[in-house]
Formats: C-alpha cells, structure tokens, sequence
C-alpha cells in the first residue's frame, strides 16, 4: 500500500493562536504530528500553509512544508491545493492528518490509508470510536456518525445520533442508552479525484446546517467508508487546558520509550 499525508496548519486560532508552534517537550507541536504521520510509513508528509511563521519553523526542523493560499475555508480546500500543484494521480491516496493532533496513533493514520485501499468505490475513508458516555453523546462537539451494513457513512451529526426512543422517556438528559453509537475522528482518507471533486463543490445545505464539512461528499452522492479505529487517539489540542493535558502525556510518552 502506498499513501501520502498532508497536514493542514494555520496559524490564527481563535481558541489557541499560533497552535501548530506550541512548545511539547522542546519540539513544536507541527513536529510531533509530522513524526506520527511519517511512521506510519506513508511515500510523503508535508506540511500544507499559508504562514510564513510556520513555514519556517518547518523548515527548521528539516519538515516538508508547501505553502498554500490564505483564502481557504477548510483543510480540505488547502491539501486539494497542494495536490493539484504537485500533479498527483487521480487514484492516488492522500490521508488529511489535522495539525493539533500531535499524539495521534501512526496505526491510526495507516489503518484509514488502507481503508479507502480496500474500497475501491469509495471516494474517502474516516474513522470512528464507540460514544463512552452520556455527557459525549449529548455534545454537539462530539460528531457522531452512523454508518450501514457495509461501514458505509449514512450521516454524519452533532446531534445524537442513533437515538433509542424508548430509552429516554423524559428528555435528552433521561437517555439510558447510546450503546452502538460512534464518535467521527478527524482524519481522512481521500482518493485524489475525490479531493479535488469535493474542493471545488459549492458547500451544500446540511453542510452549512451542521458545519461539517463531510456532508458536502455525502450529499453529492460520494462514498465514506467508515471503520471503528484499532486504537483510541487522545483528543486534539483546541484549547490551553487541551495543551497542559498533552504536555503531560507526551512527557509519559518519553519516559516510557
């Protein structure tokens, strides 16, 4: 199997500005994310952006870097760019790993390369992990998926999803069972002819109800394979807590290895 990564970075982050640069045990986190990506034996990483702040300190750190335009909405939108500059093949796969996820599984970012690899209807992978409690089904920050017979994406959804009428008698916060649903992860698989479709689609209404932009290949009549991920990612870095938090397992992470 043969696969590419790109890994989207911008700079201004509401939340958390300059993320990608953010220190974790001496590296910047861009670099944590990048060693990920390449041990799970892709062809090629590179950093996609459109800051000059993070192209240098990509280059410092010996990391691919190609810089993209500043007027893209998505990650999406910027590795489409990048692909289509470097002319890959249509049937080329390329795995969209987000930037703040600096801890993410390398089998993680194989195992979705390899998803798409055994569909070859599909247009795109992604994976999922099993909801673990009430409080993760009831947030709309935690995306849920379902999925049919055949791991094919059906929807994708802030809301809870599947909901069990006969569990919740007395409204959401009485619900007693989210047994079978699946929170999205963030990580795609594309075929190349896909990403550039899906780059150069207008947004589409769900899209735009949800803010996800997932549903935009959906509602064009696109296939996502979707698999339940063979190990648990942490969660990202939105936030300086989020920060602290990887800090600390990164640090767990050095002294064990």
């Amino acid at each position: 199997m043969t696969f590419r990564v790109l890994i989207p970075a911008r700079y201004a982050s509401t939340r958390l500005p300059g993320k990608p640069l953010a220190d974790i045990g001496g590296r910047p986190m861009i670099a944590w994310v990048y060693e990920r990506a390449a041990a799970a034996g892709a062809v090629s990483v590179a950093v996609a952006t459109d800051s000059t702040q993070i192209e240098s300190v990509c280059r410092s750190q010996k990391l691919a870097v190609e810089m993209t335009s500043s007027a893209h909405a998505s990650g999406t939108d910027r590795i489409a760019e990048v692909a289509r500059r470097l002319g890959w093949a249509d049937d080329e796969i390329v795995v969209n790993v987000q930037g703040d996820e600096p801890l993410i599984p390398a089998a993680v970012v194989r195992q979705v390369a390899g998803l798409l690899e055994s569909a070859p209807r599909a247009a795109m992978a992604t994976l999922a992990v099993p909801v673990e409690s009430l409080k993760e089904y009831l947030d709309p920050n935690a995306v849920k998926v379902v999925r049919d017979c055949e791991g094919r994406a059906l929807y994708f959804s802030r809301a809870p999803v599947p909901w069990n009428r006969d569990g919740a008698r007395d409204g959401l916060a009485s619900q007693t069972s989210w047994s079978g649903a699946l929170r999205h992860l963030g990580i795609y698989a594309y075929r190349v002819a896909a990403l550039l479709r899906i780059a150069a689609l207008a947004p589409s209404p769900l899209e735009d109800i949800e803010r996800l932009e997932q549903l935009r290949a959906l509602e064009n009549g696109l296939q996502i394979r979707v698999a339940v991920a063979v190990e648990r990612p942490p969660a990202g870095v939105d936030t300086a807590a989020d920060l602290e938090r990887v800090r600390r397992l990164a640090g767990r992470c050095s002294q064990t290895s």
